[in-house]
């Protein structure tokens, strides 16, 4: 049996949230190999700054499993996460984190302020960026693209 593409997944909603005119960021938590909760950003559709989509997935997660940590989880993401979203991962205590395409202006896995390397963090998942990279940079070069055009 194929495993699932839960990066696939990820972009799915990434496109999802494109559609309803949001930056197109998705994400999925999976534990053993299983989906557990899928997202889109929602920032817009909900006045919520903070509602991005691993900060909705990792609540929804966190819901399901009826648990404050998620330690045995792994998140998948379209996009690097911002110091906000970093902070939420590292306080779940998710295993591993996998994205997309890096965000060198507001990024903090492996660009900006580098959040996991930080000497405060608590938690610092497995990190493997650019899983799903092309998909994901141009999913958001074309969201962005039609913004400017109009």
């Amino acid at each position: 049996m194929k495993r699932p593409d839960f990066m696939s997944l990820a972009l799915d909603e990434a496109e999802a949230a494109a559609e309803r005119g949001e930056v197109p960021i998705g994400a999925v938590v999976t534990l053993g190999g299983v989906v557990v909760a899928r997202a889109g950003n929602r920032t817009r559709e909900l006045n919520d700054p903070t509602a991005h989509a691993e900060m909705l997935v990792i609540r929804e997660a966190a819901a399901q499993l009826s648990a404050e940590r998620l330690t045995d989880a792994d998140l998948y993401v379209s996009l690097e996460p911002c110091t906000m979203c970093a902070a939420a991962i590292s306080f779940a205590r998710i295993r591993r984190l996998y994205f997309g395409a890096a965000d060198e202006k507001g990024g903090a896995v492996v660009s900006g302020v580098r959040f996991f390397a930080s000497p405060t963090c608590h938690h610092v998942p497995e990190t493997y960026p650019g899983i799903g990279e092309t998909r994901a940079a141009d999913l958001l070069k074309s969201f962005f693209r039609s913004k400017r055009e109009g």
